[in-house]
């Protein structure tokens, strides 16, 4: 049963394994996390304080192993969450530094247009959806020269949503178009953002595990941060002025490190599969098409899931999905990996599962033209039907009031995490650290 979902609510040092160590060099900025979020903080650190030192961690060899490199690489307009929401917030924002800086940097993107397509009984969830992106206000540093609609929609019928994607269902009777949804190639992304990154002096340790976090009042407020790199038994330890948690699917770990337990927050995995498909049927659709029976988060009811859409990638391919399948936490668990790490394997029950829902508004798919693709995992702050929940952004002090020195965590970053980083490191700097510092 969905309610049974188990959650993780466990520290970095659980087993009790490492021992307090000195700390051997002293870093301005440590980031934990080197998914595009965690880049898109240590870039912007980096190019705003150049007198500063900025140090990313990643327990990877490579960026966005996680979350960033297991999604459907789409640029979200910010249709779905409720106006006042950080989501939405950092969607819009987002959407409009992504588009901005993928032309600059040359990052392959294409706007492409989606289609939100419903039945005779979800016009008004989609006249909902619409009024609600009319009457959004811009957000704060929005550039009105480059985008005159701050989220443009358009309602159209059965007939008109036929025209942009052949093959719908009859049953479908209306559609809100959304022609700033996009889409990007994310690798090409983490690229240039790493690359931002060196450039600007940062420095980068991969394959490097944080194991536990002290915070140290009595010396000029800081956090020590000690890490572990490959199969070491031993390792290092740091004295972190700023400690950024960008830690993703880790991310409560990290903070839970410095929490007392009654605090402690658990985190929730929910596994999404994606299908490649390959058939005539789809032959000549070239937008992103979304089930509109799942939008329901601007009404504040459960919101797990975008439900099983098309997308499209950089070459044209079709793929369908993420659905999502929880996954409870073992007893016993300590780390987030040993949950997740095995199931990113794609499956041919999955594809089943997803044809079916697939079915409902392109009933001319095939099930043998589905081919299990890949596998990601979100991280839930809250269990399965649980009301709307929003980005996480908060701050702990390492003297356990506002004078000390910051660890600054970010949770839930999930969807649209990838669309928002931008936004999030601009509002980390400027709105937090900027503003702090006076």
């Amino acid at each position: 049963m969905q309610n049974a979902v188990r959650g993780l609510t466990a520290t970095l040092n659980s087993a009790g394994r490492y021992k307090f160590k000195p700390p051997e060099s002293v870093i301005d900025h440590v980031v934990i996390g080197g998914g595009v979020v965690g880049l898109a903080i240590a870039r912007a650190l980096s190019q705003r304080f150049t007198n500063k030192t900025t140090v990313l961690i990643e327990r990877h060899n490579r960026a966005g192993e996680e979350t960033s490199s297991r999604n459907s690489e789409v640029i979200h307009a910010g249709l779905y969450y409720p106006p006042g929401s950080l989501k939405t917030r950092l969607c819009l924002r987002g959407r409009q530094m992504l588009y901005s800086y993928c032309t600059k940097h040359g990052i392959p993107h294409r706007r492409l247009g989606k289609l939100v397509v419903g039945r005779v009984d979800q016009r008004e969830q989609l006249a909902a959806l619409h009024a609600k992106a009319q009457g959004l206000r811009a957000p704060p540093r929005w550039d009105h020269t480059a985008d005159s609609y701050v989220l443009h929609t358009v309602l159209l019928d059965g007939a008109a949503a036929r025209e942009r994607v052949p093959g719908l269902a009859d049953d479908i009777t209306a559609a809100l178009w959304s022609p700033s949804t996009g889409i990007v190639d994310s690798a090409a992304l983490l690229t240039s953002l790493e690359r931002d990154f060196e450039e600007a002096g940062g420095a980068i340790a991969y394959a490097t595990r944080v194991v536990r976090i002290d915070g140290t009042p009595a010396r000029s407020n800081g956090w020590v941060v000690q890490t572990v790199t490959g199969a070491g038994a031993e390792g290092d330890a740091m004295y972190a002025r700023v400690l950024i948690n960008a830690a993703g699917l880790g991310a409560t770990s990290v903070l839970n490190e410095v929490l007392p337990p009654a605090r402690r927050i658990p985190m929730y995995f929910a596994r999404g599969a994606y299908a490649s498909y390959h058939g005539p049927e789809v032959k000549g659709i070239q937008h992103l098409v979304y089930p509109a029976h799942e939008a329901s988060a601007s009404r504040g009811a459960s919101f797990n899931s975008l439900g099983t859409h098309l997308t499209l990638d950089m070459g044209g391919n079709v793929r369908f999905g993420p659905d999502i399948d929880w996954l409870t936490v073992p007893p016993g668990t300590t780390r987030d990996e040993d949950v997740w790490a095995a199931q990113l394997a794609p499956d041919e029950e999955r594809a089943r599962s997803m044809h079916a829902a697939v079915l409902r508004y392109l009933p001319g798919v095939r099930l043998e033209s589905f081919r299990p693709d890949y596998a990601g995992i979100r991280p839930k702050l809250a269990p399965p039907g649980a009301p709307f929940q929003d980005f996480v952004v908060r701050t702990d002090y390492a003297d356990g009031a506002s004078a000390g020195a910051p660890m600054i965590s970010l949770l839930g970053i999930e969807s649209p995490g990838l669309t928002s980083s931008l936004a999030l490191a601009e509002m980390i700097v400027d709105d937090v650290l900027v503003r702090r510092r006076g």
